[in-house]
């Protein structure tokens, strides 16, 4: 079977990531999927002329529903498509949106949510569409290929010699744009690291929005204890994760952070901004740690460096975790199953 697969794909984002790995799947059960940028198109009469070159597409997928799946609407193919975090954090709370996506929804033979809650989330707010919704976590697998000093950056940046071996490096994963909200730690933390001049914060990932992209840059500039860094290859960022102290995220709305469990399965303990998203991959106390304003982040920054013992139980939990309910392998089995329910 001939896939077109749409997808927002920023070079380097949680969303390319994702899309390129079910791509992997569905390729892997025998058939062609052909991903394309969402952004190429800007209507779905577009697109359903795309289907019929040849040869021609016989079905269709899309990550975010409103993004990408809006643009499917028009299409004589059989079509699936997988909810994205914004679909129901933010778009179903705009009335134009959210019409479009209950015809999406409609339309589409499936639809898959990351998680149990968006799934109830997604029935709540859209038409009900109940049983054709699924629920598939996503795969996690890391390997780590590549090597990665913090040293070597922070030399770079202008940190002495003397601080820099000794140094606990927060690590920011993110893309640089509103929703991740990159700067509402800066201001503690850096109150923080003045106090405790050893903690630092490096905020690292693609530059998505120009104009944010500049305030973040002009802000690291000038505030103590807070480092932007270069986006990297995903190999080259699981290096950097796993030499770090502890992975933070900091967004206002979240499907499934990719990052989240990137960094349980590579060993490091996480600290997640306490909002719906991340609540349902992140257990307080068990599998990483919650806050919910910026002193509170510090709080249970404190308690992770002072307690050893919650520190290696977080890392065991978390890894624990991710090997029982994000399995690379049950995801492919769920995107080959699902993609028969397109012929």
């Amino acid at each position: 079977m001939r896939l077109l697969f749409l997808a927002c794909l920023s070079p380097k984002t949680g969303n390319c990531t994702t899309a390129e790995r079910i791509r992997s799947h569905i390729e892997s059960g025998g058939h062609t999927c052909e991903l394309r940028d969402a952004a190429e198109f800007q209507s779905s009469s577009e697109v359903a002329d795309l289907m019929f070159q040849n040869p021609p597409f016989e079905g269709a997928l899309a990550i975010h529903l409103f993004k990408a799946g809006r643009l499917l609407i028009d299409v004589q193919v059989p079509f699936g498509v997988i909810f994205g975090g914004t679909d129901i954090n933010e778009d179903v709370k705009v009335e134009q949106k959210r019409v479009v996506m209950e015809q999406v929804l409609q339309k589409a033979r499936f639809a898959v949510a990351f998680t149990d809650k968006l799934k109830e989330e997604a029935e709540i707010f859209l038409v009900s569409q109940s049983s054709k919704i699924y629920v598939q976590p996503q795969g996690i697998k890391t390997e780590v290929t590549h090597k990665f000093s913090w040293s070597e950056f922070l030399r770079s940046s202008g940190v002495s010699r003397q601080h820099v071996e000794k140094l606990h490096v927060f690590l920011l994963v993110c893309g640089l744009r509103r929703v991740k909200d990159p700067l509402y730690l800066v201001e503690r933390f850096s109150e923080w690291h003045r106090d405790n001049p050893l903690n630092v914060l490096v905020i690292i990932g693609p530059k998505i929005d120009p104009v944010l992209t500049m305030q973040v840059e002009a802000v690291c500039k000038r505030t103590e204890g807070v480092f932007l860094a270069q986006e990297r290859s995903q190999q080259q960022l699981h290096a950097a994760m796993r030499s770090c102290f502890a992975l933070v995220n900091s967004s206002v709305s979240e499907g499934m952070s990719a990052a989240i469990l990137e960094a349980m399965d590579l060993g490091v303990p996480v600290l997640a901004r306490n909002i719906p998203g991340n609540a349902a991959v992140v257990q307080h106390d068990v599998t990483g740690l919650l806050y919910s304003c910026p002193q509170e982040f510090v709080h249970q920054s404190e308690r992770l460096l002072s307690d050893r013992k919650l520190k290696d139980n977080l890392i065991r939990n978390g890894k624990l975790y991710v090997e029982e309910h994000h399995s690379l392998n049950q995801e492919k089995e769920t995107y080959q199953r699902l993609v028969k329910i397109l012929h």
